[in-house]
């Protein structure tokens, strides 16, 4: 049944295949550009499954979203901005550790996401044994098991991406507990922000973290509404 062309987000740390998976994902089906405003190359294409249309923007390969270098800025504004229906986070699972603080950056912005833990493989020549249906009920988000550089598990990503979009698979966002004294000031800001025009398009709560923290880039858009 055809239905709303699907827009993913695909992000990842650097080396952990997901270049790879863009490319399964979208074959010749893509085009190259520059992200507005930057020279960091911006990649888009399309791929298809069961009469739906998606549309894959590969955003560039980060350690986090903390908005210090042009990746991440353009990275997290995409998400942000564009809202997309599904991120992806492509995962290494043989660095399974290192790679999830992005994820869990990602799930507290309140956005979608199916983790794609690719390179299973190498974990499991490491004799790291991963339970995938614990990790997802862990971290209450769907994993997906791949082998990017064999082509295995992009169908299976693909049909995910699908039922999460549709709402046929839910995908947790997650609260992460900063301690009591934080959590007050947290919340402080969030009655603050609540009520601003910022809060109808981002989660209140990652944008008084992002305060706390001293994002300029979520400063700089907070006083724009606070002088608008």
């Amino acid at each position: 049944m055809k239905g709303r062309e699907v827009v993913v987000g695909l992000a990842g740390n650097p080396n952990s295949g997901k270049t790879t998976v863009f490319n399964n994902l979208t074959g010749a089906r893509q085009h190259v550009g520059n992200w507005p405003g930057v020279t960091v190359e911006k990649k888009e294409g399309v791929c298809g499954k069961g009469g739906r249309s998606i549309r894959v923007v590969d955003l560039p390969g980060t350690y986090s979203l903390t908005a210090y270098s042009p990746d991440e800025v353009v990275a997290r504004n995409f998400i942000i901005d564009e809202k997309p229906d599904v991120v992806v986070d492509v995962v290494d699972a043989s660095n399974l550790e290192r790679n999830l603080y992005l994820a869990i950056q990602i799930m507290e912005m309140g956005v979608p996401l199916v983790i794609a833990l690719n390179m299973m493989d190498q974990a499991e020549s490491r004799e790291h044994r991963i339970d995938v249906a614990a990790l997802s009920r862990e971290i209450g988000v769907p994993v997906v098991p791949m082998v990017a550089n064999r082509n295995k598990g992009t169908d299976e990503v693909v049909d995910m991406v699908i039922a999460v979009a549709d709402g046929k698979v839910e995908a947790k966002s997650v609260r992460i507990s900063y301690g009591r004294e934080i959590e007050k000031e947290i919340d402080k800001l969030e009655g603050l922000i609540a009520d601003t025009p910022l809060a109808r398009g981002h989660p209140p709560r990652w944008l008084a973290v992002k305060l706390l923290e001293g994002d300029e880039e979520v400063g700089k858009r907070f006083e724009e509404v606070q002088s608008g």
